[in-house]
C-alpha cells in the first residue's frame, strides 16, 4: 500500500507540474523509478537469461502497458507511450541507449558520465540529446548490460570488457578509476556484410586493388592488416575472408568475436579474462596452440597485440598458409616494427635477425587502412614484403593513396596509385589460376577518373 501511496504522489505531482516542463518531467522520472521497481520485483534474472531477447521484451512489454494502465488518466497518451518504452528499454538493461542500439547507423556509442553520449555515424562522431538520470543510475545500467552476458561489475572489478548478445563490443569503467561518472564504449557491427562493391563505390578502394587482394587470398598467401582504432581493419578482415574457398576448415581466434565467415565450416574461438580469484583465463596463445591441433586450412587471428604474435608467426612458417590477422600501427612499414617487438617480448632469447627472417618469411602482403579526417575510411597502403636485407625486412608499396586535400564538406580528396613495382608473387597468383599483366600494376586511379567510369558504366 506505502508503494501504492508513492506512485499515487508522483501522479499528483505530474498533475500538478502541467505549467513547469522540467518539473513535470522530473515527476515523470520519479513515477517511472517507482513503477519500475514494481515491474522488475516479479522477474527472476536468473530464468530471464534463458528467455529469448524478443520473448522477454514482449512479456515485459505486457506487464509495462498493465501497471502503466493504472495510471492512463493522469498522463497523456504520448507520455503513457514514452513510460512504457523506457520501462523495458531500463528493465532489459539498455535504458537510455536502447534506441542507439536500434539505430542501424550507428556503429559506436560512447558514454562519459551520466550528461555526455556521442555516438559515430559514418565515421563521424556527434553529440547526443540522451542522458541519465545520474552516475548511479548509469552505473546500474552497465551493472544490467554486463549481467546479461553473464559478466560481473562493481568497486571490486571496476572494468569490464564483453560481448553482447547481438554481436556488439561492450567495454566498460565505473568510478573510482573512471573519475567524472561511468565511461561506456560500444562497438557495434553491421548485420549486413560489407561487399566489395560498397568499398568501390564509397572510395575506399579500386577495383584493382580489391581484385589483387582477393587473389592473394585465393593464392595463400599470409596477410596482416594494420590500422589505427577504428580504421575498419576488422571490416576488411571479414571482407577478405569471404574469399576463402567455402571447402576450407578455418580456426578464427579474437579476444572479442566481431568476424562474421560465411563458410559453413568455422571453427570459432574466443579468449576468456580470469575469474575474480584470478584463475580462468584462456589467451590467445593458449587458443592459437589448440587450433594448430584442430586440422585447420587456415587460421584467422582476429588481432595480434601480444606474445601469440610468434606463435602466429611460427604456424605460417610450418605449413599453416592463407592465415590472416590485424594490428595497430601508423602505416605498413610500422606494422613490421610493432610485429618485432611483440616477438621480442614472447622470446625475449631470440636474436633480432632470426626475428625479421621469421616475419619475412611469414609475411608476405600487408595491408594498411585509415580513418580520413572526414570520417571516410580508406586502404592507404598494399605493400609486399620481399625478404631482408641485412637489419632490415624488405618491403615496397604496391599502390598507395595520396591525400590531396579537402572538399568545402571536409570529405577527403586525393588518387590511388598504383607504384608501378611488379609484384613478386606474381608467379604464385599465376599458379593459383589468378593471372595478372604488368600493366595492371602501372595503372594510375584518380578519384575522380573511377567515378566517371562508374557514371559512364551506368
Amino acid at each position: 500500500m506505502r508503494r501504492i501511496a508513492s506512485i499515487s504522489e508522483g501522479n499528483q505531482m505530474i498533475r500538478s507540474a502541467t505549467i513547469d516542463p522540467e518539473a513535470r518531467e522530473n515527476r515523470f522520472q520519479q513515477l517511472k523509478a517507482e513503477i519500475h521497481e514494481k515491474l522488475i520485483s516479479g522477474i527472476d534474472m536468473a530464468v530471464s537469461r534463458s528467455v529469448k531477447e524478443d520473448r522477454l521484451r514482449e512479456e515485459l512489454r505486457r506487464g509495462a502497458e498493465q501497471l502503466s494502465r493504472m495510471h492512463s488518466d493522469l498522463l497523456s497518451q504520448a507520455e503513457r507511450q514514452r513510460l512504457i518504452d523506457e520501462l523495458v528499454d531500463e528493465t532489459m538493461g539498455l535504458g537510455p541507449l536502447e534506441p542507439l542500439m536500434r539505430d542501424p547507423s550507428v556503429s559506436d556509442i560512447l558514454v562519459n558520465g551520466p550528461d555526455c553520449v556521442y555516438v559515430e555515424r559514418g565515421g563521424v562522431l556527434e553529440p547526443t540529446p540522451i542522458k541519465f538520470r545520474d552516475n548511479d543510475h548509469l552505473v546500474d545500467i552497465v551493472r544490467k548490460i554486463a549481467g546479461r552476458v553473464g559478466r560481473r561489475i562493481d568497486e571490486s572489478s571496476p572494468m569490464v570488457d564483453a560481448r553482447l548478445l547481438d554481436g556488439s563490443r561492450l567495454n566498460a569503467v565505473i568510478p573510482p578509476l573512471a573519475l567524472d561518472g561511468a565511461l561506456v564504449s560500444i562497438r557495434r557491427f553491421s548485420t549486413k556484410p560489407i561487399t566489395a562493391k560498397s568499398l568501390i563505390e564509397t572510395n575506399s578502394a579500386t577495383p584493382m586493388m580489391l581484385e589483387f587482394l582477393a587473389a592473394c587470398v585465393q593464392a595463400r598467401m599470409n596477410i596482416l592488416i594494420s590500422g589505427g582504432t577504428g580504421s575498419g581493419k576488422t571490416t576488411l578482415l571479414n571482407l577478405l575472408s569471404a574469399y576463402i574457398p567455402k571447402e576450407e576448415r578455418i580456426a578464427t581466434i579474437e579476444d572479442a568475436a566481431e568476424l562474421r565467415l560465411q563458410q559453413p565450416h568455422v571453427a570459432r574461438m574466443e579468449t576468456r579474462t580470469s575469474n575474480l580469484e584470478g584463475r580462468g583465463q584462456v589467451t590467445s596463445r593458449d587458443l592459437l596452440c589448440n587450433a594448430l591441433r584442430m586440422r585447420p586450412d587456415r587460421i584467422i587471428m582476429g588481432e595480434c597485440r601480444g606474445a601469440e604474435a610468434f606463435d602466429m608467426l611460427q604456424a605460417m612458417n610450418t605449413g599453416h598458409d592463407g592465415g590472416m590477422s590485424t594490428i595497430h600501427s601508423n602505416d605498413a612499414r610500422e606494422a613490421i616494427h610493432r610485429l618485432e617487438m611483440l616477438v621480442s617480448m614472447a622470446a625475449t632469447d631470440l636474436p633480432m635477425w632470426f626475428i625479421h627472417r621469421q616475419i619475412a618469411s611469414a609475411i608476405h602482403i600487408i595491408v594498411h587502412v585509415t580513418r580520413m579526417p572526414g570520417g571516410e575510411r580508406k586502404i592507404v597502403q598494399i605493400s609486399e614484403v620481399t625478404g631482408v636485407n641485412g637489419e632490415t625486412v624488405n618491403m615496397h608499396d604496391l599502390f598507395i593513396y595520396r591525400q590531396t586535400g579537402v572538399d568545402e564538406e571536409g570529405r577527403t580528396q586525393g588518387r590511388f596509385e598504383a607504384k608501378g613495382i611488379i609484384p613478386q608473387c606474381l608467379d604464385r597468383l599465376g599458379r593459383a589460376g589468378k593471372k595478372f599483366t604488368p600493366a595492371s600494376f602501372r595503372e594510375t586511379i584518380t578519384a575522380e577518373e573511377k567515378l566517371n567510369g562508374m557514371r559512364r558504366s551506368r
